[in-house]
């Protein structure tokens, strides 16, 4: 599972199995994750986040959305 990006205390990655899910991305800090679809960007699900943190977590994937989709189409070929 590739770190694609780190913000603070943020970690976004996807697993090399999700090549057949639109694509998306994970967070992950500490114990919570959560998964954000990148087209649109729009909040999947979480585990340990708070509502404040997601929409956190939104905001950086909006700016950074180009850089994301761009490492998910290197890595998974498309």
């Amino acid at each position: 599972m590739p770190t694609i990006h780190r913000v603070g205390p943020y970690r976004f990655f996807f697993y090399a199995g999700d090549r057949d899910e639109p694509i998306h991305i994970h967070v992950e800090q500490d114990e919570k994750i959560a998964k954000f679809w990148l087209d649109p960007v729009r909040f999947q699900k979480s585990d340990g986040f708070n509502r404040a943190q997601i929409h956190k977590i939104q905001k950086i994937i909006e700016e950074n959305r180009e850089k994301l989709v761009e490492a998910w189409n290197e890595y998974f070929g498309r």
